[in-house]
């Protein structure tokens, strides 16, 4: 992949103009010059790809379906395949940068598409605070290991959100080559151990055959496993908040989604299946399970020796790092476009004169995550258990929510329109994606309990449903005040 291209459009207006022939104040735009390289590394660092293999990998592995844990990406893989048909099928009907909620409202409704919008800003900006609550125990981890004394974990917390906010702050340009160079070097390193293990022959007991043995693959508990490999993917749909910023998006956008989610959901499955092999089928739930966070360290210590160990442990930081970068432009996009057309305070809907980025919005996405670490440490929560989990709950369901209304909306619009294609981008690839995604909210909302560390559907767990519910249903009120509102 190309390095992002260099800005070289003229700068913007920092506030809207004013079209000379209609006398109509026109809407705040973005621009910039993001190819289709630049858009997959900002949303492939936003689904973490070491963070992954690190984590919801080894816990896939331990609570899922065990050896036949990989499979589990190959499914969720083809049903956000089938998603993707649609939703960028659909993108040369959608002007306007709003992602989800510009496409749920040409299908569904202004008030369906306004209510998409609140809670696609709730799950990002939940996601972009909580793992923050990652992050702070990793560079801890990083310090005491270099010998330096231990640090409190809300001080790691703070250099990373001091360092994004200054990135977010700029043109999305810098964010997309800094996230390039972060999201190679943690690729990289999991390349390498997967090709130690290729060339090894496997581990002790060969290549793991748990991927390939359908008695594997239904073993255990496989909604578990599927639903540890849909959070894996969460950050590749915001290909489509990027297109104000993106270089002729009708091409960019499709070809970003489909790179992002092949690439990832190859790299996972590839790296997940030979995290297993390394380890050995009969020993690999038994290590999983009883050191899920150091699976992947271990083993990377064991094919490449303490060097690869430690590099291991500082991309992981790195890797958490880019994410955090990521979720905060996406939830810097989505207050833009809601503050650009009035939904929300107009300065969010600001263009800065130089950076030529949404900088204000970019402001308001700190202060919001910044509160919710300074609350976490007030309350003396876990960063880990209560902080990550139960924002991450929140972020899990209400993107597969978004997911599963943008695809209602594809099939509604294209049963309105019927031009766009073949009958199976459509209407056939649509309604199996749909049928899937349906099977995953399914799953993720039977399991939510788990996610927020409650044994059964208790406060968290009713909480998180209330809030996101009460998110879309402010939608439909908020459209009804503001009649002339458009968001398609």
């Amino acid at each position: 992949m190309s390095q992002p291209a260099a800005l070289s459009v003229p700068a913007p207006p920092p506030q809207a103009a004013v079209d000379s022939a209609s006398g109509v104040t026109a809407r705040p735009r973005l621009r910039g010059n993001l190819g289709t390289a630049s858009i997959v590394f900002i949303v492939v660092a936003a689904a973490s790809p070491l963070g992954v293999i690190g984590g919801p990998v080894p816990l896939g592995i331990a609570a899922g379906n065990g050896v036949g844990f990989p499979f589990a990406y190959v499914v969720a893989t083809a049903v956000l395949l089938l998603f993707a048909v649609g939703f960028t099928q659909m993108t040369g009907f959608v002007q306007t940068a709003g992602a989800f909620y510009s496409y749920v409202a040409r299908g569904l409704g202004q008030g369906a598409g306004l209510g998409a919008a609140f809670v696609a800003l709730l799950a990002y900006l939940a996601l972009a605070a909580g793992v923050y609550g990652l992050i702070g125990p990793a560079i801890t981890s990083l310090v005491t290991a270099y010998g330096g004394q231990e640090i409190p974990w809300w001080l790691g917390a703070a250099a990373a959100f001091a360092a994004a906010g200054v990135l977010g702050f700029r043109n999305i340009e810098i964010s997309g080559k800094v996230l390039a160079i972060l999201l190679l070097a943690e690729v990289a390193i999991v390349m390498v151990l997967d090709a130690v293990v290729v060339f090894s022959g496997g581990g002790p007991e060969g290549f793991s055959t748990g991927i390939m043995t359908p008695a594997q693959i239904v073993s255990g508990a496989p909604g578990i496993g599927i639903l540890f490999a849909i959070l894996s993917f969460v950050g590749f749909e915001a290909t489509a908040v990027f297109r104000d910023e993106a270089r002729d998006p009708e091409q960019t956008i499709p070809r970003a989604t489909y790179i992002s989610l092949i690439g990832i959901g190859v790299f996972y499955a590839v790296s997940a299946w030979l995290l297993i092999s390394a380890v050995g089928d009969s020993r690999a739930v038994q290590e999983a399970t009883k050191a899920p966070g150091s699976l992947l360290q271990d083993t990377t210590v064991l094919y490449l020796g303490a060097a690869g160990g430690h590099v291991i442990q500082l991309l992981f930081v790195t890797s958490l790092f880019a994410c955090i970068l990521s979720f905060h432009n996406i939830a810097t996009r989505y207050l833009f476009q809601l503050g650009a057309r009035g939904v929300l305070g107009s300065s969010l809907g600001r263009v800065h004169a130089k950076h030529l980025a949404p900088s204000t919005a970019s402001l308001a996405v700190s202060l919001i995550t910044g509160a919710l670490i300074l609350l976490s440490v007030v309350m003396a929560l876990d960063p880990v258990a209560e902080l990550y989990t139960w924002l991450g709950g929140i972020s899990s369901v209400g993107v597969v929510l978004l997911l599963v209304a943008t695809s209602t909306a594809v099939l509604v619009f294209f049963t309105k329109t019927q031009r766009g294609g073949s009958v199976w981008k459509r209407r056939l690839a649509p309604a199996l994606g749909l049928a899937g995604l349906l099977g995953f909210l399914a799953i993720i909302i039977a399991n939510l309990p788990s996610l927020v560390g409650e044994t059964t559907f208790g406060p968290l767990s009713i909480g998180v449903l209330a809030l996101l519910l009460g998110a879309f249903a402010a939608g439909p009120l908020a459209a009804e005040r503001r009649p002339g509102l458009a968001l398609d």
